[in-house]
């Protein structure tokens, strides 16, 4: 008895010493955007680019609400702020691109808290995180460089329609005892990452939605997704800055001030709330905003 109890010890410390890690690093990478960060907003301040309006006040209300969503459901904080500033005639990369940057603030406060939560899955964070940066990072260059996103978003609306019809489906049958599934995480993350840098948004509705769908435990199953997009936000941005600079820089601190005001209350709440209506939550989250995109696409 006395050994299991030494061998669970040794696996308790490793498992903190490895959560420790993941901390630490994104303390690290949040440390230098920052800096570089605060640099950009001097510049804008002294060029006079920065307006203090009722559209920072707008864009700072647009940031607390989507990522509140997204903190407590694994998704929507892109979509949500791509679809904005797309409807202000902003262009599909620039658009991208400052959702992406205001990200990197929003999502490592976001894995932070879900950490302080215990609301981290170890094993299944390292299987999507790889593959998603490097979708992420391919996504962002193909935006950039390549492609047009708009052609995609009628087909990824479609697919997520019919899965958050199944998520919910899940979460109201009666529960069956078959273990999750894990074989397809990384395969699933590498299309989450591209997809998602392409578009906009769409890490956590493909991520978040998939894992669900086969089986995982929803409060752990968001707060891993939610801590792997800031290491796939951050270097997808990367590349976006690299490419194509910072820009709209007052836009991005409104969403950055209210999404990281939200971000610990998201994690609270998908901490607390029951799985099956967190299940259900999303899987409704999924079809409207989803739908929205469709029927949007066929009034154009």
């Amino acid at each position: 008895m006395s050994e299991k109890v030494q061998v669970l010890d040794v696996q308790l410390e490793k498992s903190k010493k490895s959560i420790s890690s993941i901390v630490l690093i994104i303390l690290v990478l949040k440390g230098a955007i920052l800096f570089y960060f605060a640099y950009l907003l001097k510049e804008a301040y002294i060029q006079g680019e920065m307006h203090f309006d009722y559209t920072f006040l707008f864009f700072i209300v647009a940031g607390f609400v989507a990522q509140l969503i997204d903190g407590a459901l694994g998704m929507a904080y892109g979509v949500s702020c791509t679809t904005l500033l797309l409807s202000l005639g902003i262009s599909p990369k620039l658009a991208s691109a400052s959702v992406h940057t205001s990200e990197i603030f929003t999502t490592g406060v976001s894995g932070l808290s879900h950490i302080r939560f215990k609301n981290l899955d170890k094993k299944l964070f390292v299987r999507i995180v790889f593959t998603g940066v490097l979708g992420a990072t391919l996504g962002a260059y193909i935006l950039s460089d390549v492609l047009d996103g708009s052609t995609l978003k009628p087909l990824i609306s479609v697919y997520l329609i019919f899965l958050g019809g199944y998520l919910i489906y899940k979460a109201l049958r009666k529960k069956d005892k078959h273990k999750p599934k894990t074989k397809y995480a990384p395969l699933l993350a590498l299309f989450g990452g591209l997809l998602d840098a392409i578009g906009g948004g769409g890490w956590g509705p493909i991520v978040t939605s998939n894992l669900l769908s086969q089986g995982h435990n929803p409060r752990k199953t968001i707060g891993t997704v939610n801590t792997a997009e800031f290491f796939v936000t951050y270097f997808a941005t990367a590349v976006f800055i690299f490419l194509l600079g910072v820009q709209h820089i007052d836009i991005v601190l409104g969403l950055v001030l209210g999404g990281v005001l939200a971000a610990p209350i998201g994690a609270y709440v998908a901490s607390k709330v029951n799985s099956k209506i967190l299940l259900i939550l999303v899987g409704a989250l999924v079809i409207i905003t989803s739908s929205v995109n469709v029927i949007s696409l066929l009034i154009k």
